[in-house]
């Protein structure tokens, strides 16, 4: 029934919809966007587990592996299922594969026929006083030893019968439980296949809404033109442009700072001439009071004569060393640079900046109308798929099969309780069965009990106790109890052997290695006329490759029914999925945009001519090398420290006297003008060298570099100009691609959805094993072949433990009569009677 629902849900909920899926996977993340399919939740489990009576049951299978290991019959199977089985001509057929368990069932049967038997010759047998009816005991030396191989060996055999009984218990009970969970599984199961029927309408509308989300994504791109597809043309072209508008206003800089720095030296070298002038003034006065100071009369003494005339030969070396009047202008250069300022350079890099910066915002109000016209063909895209939930007549069909499915469930509620009524009546049969074994092993150990106890080996056997005669009576019971019912235990064992073995080497197993799905799979099987029978019932067109195993594995791997049942041979939703006209109409939309971006000026002319006045400013021409040579020497021709300091020391060697108190005096001169005249100038022409010589470095190279300058700004304003259009084009495909890829990406999302996840069908899958794997099979057929299993080995250690119980019995029970020995050593039988 579950097999029979699960593929007419898969025929009917999509029999005539969908497609082929793309790869496998649900989640995509394009530039933020994310799509994931919502999960279904079932009640039912995957798998079954049997717990700890599992490992009873593979001992089972182990067993029957050893009587049943042929490969499955397929070609008897197919035979069958064809109906050209012809049991005169393939009866070997049968008889090879099931030799196993026809031997095994022939051992029963003649079990069955021959305990009886075998039981009725022993008891008249007994009954003349033979077989070990007779109530002597000849005393034999081993006697004792024998007794406890006897008993050691019962008690083996009734552990070995005790197991046995302890599997029918838990097979019985195993069956018993298992059948009262059989209606909670089967609501599980029509509950996980009412949710499969009911969550796809859901599903289907779920990942239909998500269009809203994408066409949110792509109305936000189209918003923002201005810097995804303007700032895209910016980009391009800013490599080209920025760069020498930089170059550009870095020159309008340094044309002012030039000028500041010439105006700035002019005015230094102003300040130096005054100084010099004011330097050179007081240098003369010094040297003509040093003249009038050497003319005293002192100066014709000896000793001083040589001062006097030392002093007098070095006063040449009081004059200035720099004449400062003799460096050349720089008027010119500063009124040259005064004519290039008239012309705001500066200013027209700004409004090259600004002419550039404005693309992005003439991108947008150009494309206004084409923006619009896109919005609209999205809105028709989500329009169209809006309907496909219409062109899946999905409602219809989910209606029929609720109605059937809950048919069936109806079917099996009312029928469950008869089950469970019968499998009442089966635990009781069952139940006796073990008892009836329990009993007999109760009997065999109280016999072992009693006799063990009640044994005295200093007793006779005439005059055993009457607790070991007890015993023996007991083992007898137990003889007699195993040979009333064996035979009856065997036919169960029998009848419940060759039906479970049988359903589990040809239902089970090949159910669990997909063999009996690879038979139904035969070509031509099921109708001659079909060479694979399930496309033929889905498609109406039997040489599709669609096969049971391979729809099976697909549901049990929990696969959408679309790539299950591959309905893209009825329906292909990737044709009706395509854009392609839509998309058509977008990219032409974009790459045929007339945006018209020609109004761009880097520099206008006023600029360049700008630069080119600069570069013949002269700037390049200064003779610096006049000025650092100027401007790196001392002010004057001596230290005028060094000097002072050694008129001091002079004029210390003179004696007392007016030309001693001058010298010292013009000394003390000459340091204050060191103090107030050079060092100011010293500055000063520091300043000048250190500007000046900064200068010369920028202009070094000035008419090359406004040269490379003013090539770079041509080549950059060529390029805007004449590739423009080009870059507007590649940059529009690129931002249509964008904005497609959004769609694109989720359209593809939802063909993986609706032909890899939506309406999955692992319930159907599920369903099926619950049916055959878990309740034939797992419910009932493991704990019944356990069953047999256990009361069939105890029932076959019956006949040892007949044997042995028999044997043992003589040694508990009390003798009629014994051996006696007289002295010539003669054994007398003598009777003696005697009550417990």
């Amino acid at each position: 029934m579950a097999l029979l629902l699960g593929f007419l849900l898969l025929l009917g909920l999509h029999g005539d919809t969908m497609s082929e899926g793309p790869p496998p996977s649900s989640t995509y993340i394009p530039d933020g966007l994310e799509f994931e399919f919502p999960p279904t939740n079932y009640e039912t489990k995957d798998s079954y587990e049997a717990g700890p009576t599992g490992i009873f049951f593979q001992i089972v299978h182990i067993f029957l592996h050893m009587v049943q290991p042929n490969a499955f019959p397929e070609d008897i199977l197919r035979k069958v299922v064809q109906k050209k089985f012809d049991l005169s001509t393939d009866y070997e057929k049968i008889i090879y594969y099931e030799i196993g368990i026809i031997i095994c069932a022939v051992l029963g049967l003649l079990f069955i026929i021959l305990m009886p038997l075998v039981g009725f010759v022993f008891s008249l047998c007994r009954c003349c006083n033979k077989c070990g009816g007779e109530m002597h005991q000849r005393q034999k030396k081993n006697g004792a030893a024998l007794k406890n191989y006897f008993t050691l060996s019962l008690l083996v055999i009734c552990i070995f019968i005790s197991i046995g009984i302890i599997y029918g218990f838990v097979a019985n009970q195993h069956i018993r439980t298992h059948i009262e969970k059989t209606r909670k599984l089967s609501e599980s199961n029509f509950n996980d296949l009412r949710t499969l029927l009911n969550a796809t309408p859901g599903q289907i509308d779920y990942v239909l809404d998500q269009y809203t989300t994408t066409k949110a994504r792509a109305f936000s791109d189209l918003d923002n033109i201005k810097l995804l597809l303007g700032g895209g043309i910016f980009e391009h072209l800013k490599p080209r442009v920025v760069p020498v508008l930089d170059d550009i206003k870095a020159m309008a800089e340094e044309i002012q700072e030039t000028r500041e720095t010439l105006v700035e030296v002019n005015s230094i070298l102003t300040d130096m001439r005054h100084l010099s002038a004011n330097l050179s003034n007081s240098l003369s006065n010094v040297k003509r009071n040093l003249e009038q100071a050497l003319n005293d009369p002192m100066c014709s003494v000896h000793p001083v004569m040589t001062t006097c005339s030392n002093v007098m030969n070095s006063l040449s070396l009081l004059d200035g060393s720099i004449d400062f009047d003799q460096l050349p202008s720089l008027d010119e250069q500063i009124g040259n640079l005064n004519d290039i300022l008239q012309t705001n350079l500066s200013s027209l890099v700004q409004k090259g900046y600004k002419s550039f910066n404005a693309i992005p915002g003439i991108v947008q109000n150009e494309t206004v109308h084409v923006v619009s016209d896109v919005k609209m063909t999205l809105d028709s895209i989500g329009s169209d798929i809006k309907n496909i939930s219409k062109n899946i007549p999905i409602q219809d069909k989910l209606s029929n099969f609720i109605r059937y499915l809950n048919d069936t469930e109806n079917y099996i509620h009312r029928h469950l309780p008869t089950l469970e009524e019968y499998d009442s009546y089966r635990w009781l049969g069952s139940l006796v069965v073990c008892c009836l074994l329990t009993l007999i092993v109760i009997f065999y150990c109280l016999g072992l009990l009693c006799g063990t106890y009640g044994y005295n080996q200093n007793a006779t056997p005439t005059r055993r106790g009457c607790v070991s005669n007890t015993g023996g009576i007991f083992l007898m019971v137990g003889v007699g109890f195993s040979f009333f019912f064996c035979w009856l235990l065997m036919t169960i064992v029998v009848l419940t052997f060759v039906v479970g073995g049988n359903v589990e080497k040809l239902v089970c197993e090949p159910y669990q290695n997909k063999k009996l799905f690879q038979v139904l799979d035969t070509p031509y099987l099921l109708n001659a006329d079909w060479k694979y029978y399930l496309s033929g019932m889905v498609f109406n067109k039997p040489d599709i490759h669609l096969t049971f195993e391979q729809v099976y594995s697909d549901c049990k791997e929990n696969k959408g029914i679309y790539a299950t049942l591959k309905l893209e041979n009825t329906y292909n939703i990737s044709e009706f999925l395509s854009i392609k006209e839509h998309t058509g109409n977008i990219n032409n939309n974009f790459e045929n945009m007339n945006i018209r971006i020609d109004n761009i000026v880097l520099l206008d002319e006023a600029g360049k001519r700008n630069l080119m006045d600069f570069s013949s400013s002269g700037i390049d021409k200064i003779d610096y090398g006049a000025f650092m040579a100027a401007t790196g020497k001392n002010p004057t021709k001596v230290n005028l420290l060094s000097f002072a300091n050694d008129l001091e020391v002079k004029a210390n060697h003179l004696p007392q006297g007016n030309l001693k108190q001058t010298l010292k005096n013009n000394a003390g001169i000459l340091r204050n003008i060191h103090r107030d005249e050079i060092i100011p100038l010293q500055k000063l022409m520091s300043a000048v060298h250190q500007k000046l010589k900064e200068l010369q470095q920028k202009s070094s190279g000035l008419g090359v570099k406004v040269a490379n300058i003013s090539l770079v700004l041509d080549s950059a304003q060529d390029f805007i100009t004449n590739r423009i259009s080009t870059i507007i084009a590649e940059e529009s495909k690129k931002y249509g691609n964008l904005i497609m890829s959004h769609f694109e990406r989720y359209l593809q999302w939802v063909k993986i959805s609706i032909t890899e996840q939506m309406a999955a069908c692992k319930p159907v899958a599920t369903a099926l094993d619950s049916a055959i794997d878990v309740f034939l099979c797992s419910y009932v057929i493991d704990p019944l072949n356990l069953f047999w299993f256990g009361i069939g080995k105890a029932t076959a250690f019956l006949l040892p433990a007949i044997i042995f119980a028999v044997k043992l019995a003589k040694y508990y029970r009390r003798m009629d009569s014994e051996d006696v020995y007289d002295d010539d050593v003669e054994t007398i039988p003598m009777k003696k009677y005697g009550k417990c």
